[in-house]
């Protein structure tokens, strides 16, 4: 299979494939957040992905051709194990909290990404970059204000779903060296899909037409939007995409107001002010350091 090298990498084909990524997140974030208020939510995830092996069929004759070393099925089980994990983490955060808020706590896993691609996977992390992040990261603090007001059961969980994600965008980083984008996508989809059967078991209600009907947009949705982030892994840097996934705060926030009545809090505004400097910065800089790259005086002769 054929991946580009870091020399082919691209940061502005990387950004638009997160910003894309983004868009279907936070469209997500509220179908789960609507679906949340008939079904359990861990039932919730397990139809998401159920519904969601419909979309990654047309990969399953990737996934047939591929012949992956022991490790790197080790390394997509993980993911299965820890993806499974974020979701349940997720679906039930979503039920109580905002969708600003769920959206706010998630900025704790670019920063786990961020740090984790420097020590892990060997990427560069300038002083620029962790500049952004510091900032980021206090916008965040700006919108929770932790010891100002009480943090409930759906922050604690939206920070064990940063974690868990965290981890599990590291390992896709890791997979996307070897596997194509959609071969990521399917045997996540597949392995968190066995995961998520038996929470769902436990709390079983017959769903209505309309909420599998949801389920099947929100399936389209997660699934258009881990291509997305696993196209962006594999044209950029981590560090040069995640800060993109901060602009996802302004659009959780307007859709929260307008479709579930969230009242605009000016915290949240004030924070995403700081976030979306941050990350204004991060991109002009970084193209302003690409336009001095000096080009390759032999790829004019290829």
């Amino acid at each position: 299979m054929t991946n580009l090298t870091p020399t082919s990498q691209r940061p502005l084909h990387g950004i638009l494939w997160m910003l894309a990524a983004g868009f279907f997140f936070v469209l997500l974030n509220g179908l789960v957040k609507y679906v949340g208020q008939t079904l359990p939510s861990s039932q919730a995830a397990f139809l998401r992905y159920l519904f969601g092996l419909i979309f990654v069929l047309p990969a399953l004759g990737q996934l047939k051709r591929a012949r992956f070393s022991p490790p790197m099925w080790r390394l997509f089980a993980l993911r299965g194990v820890v993806h499974t994990g974020a979701v349940l983490c997720w679906f039930y955060a979503m039920t109580q909290i905002t969708v600003a808020e769920v959206v706010a706590m998630n900025y704790l896993n670019p920063i786990y990404v961020m740090l984790g691609a420097a020590l892990f996977l060997g990427e560069g992390f300038s002083t620029r970059r962790m500049t952004a992040v510091v900032f980021a990261f206090l916008g965040v603090l700006i919108i929770l204000r932790p010891g100002v007001r009480e943090l409930g059961s759906g922050h604690l969980a939206m920070v064990f779903t940063a974690i868990f994600l965290g981890i599990s965008y590291l390992i896709a980083k890791r997979l996307s060296q070897e596997a194509s984008a959609a071969v990521v996508v399917a045997i996540m989809s597949i392995t968190v899909t066995i995961g998520l059967a038996p929470a769902a078991w436990l709390v079983w209600v017959p769903p209505s037409l309309t909420d599998l009907g949801w389920s099947v947009v929100i399936a389209f949705c997660a699934t258009a939007g881990h291509y997305a982030m696993s196209r962006a892994f594999a044209e950029a840097p981590v560090s040069v995409t995640q800060p993109v996934t901060f602009l996802q705060i302004i659009w959780a926030t307007m859709m929260g107001a307008w479709l579930f009545a969230e009242p605009l809090d000016v915290w949240v505004i004030a924070g995403a002010g700081v976030i979306i400097g941050s990350v204004t910065y991060i991109t002009w800089r970084e193209a302003m350091l690409n336009r001095r790259v000096t080009p390759n005086p032999n790829a004019a002769k290829s």
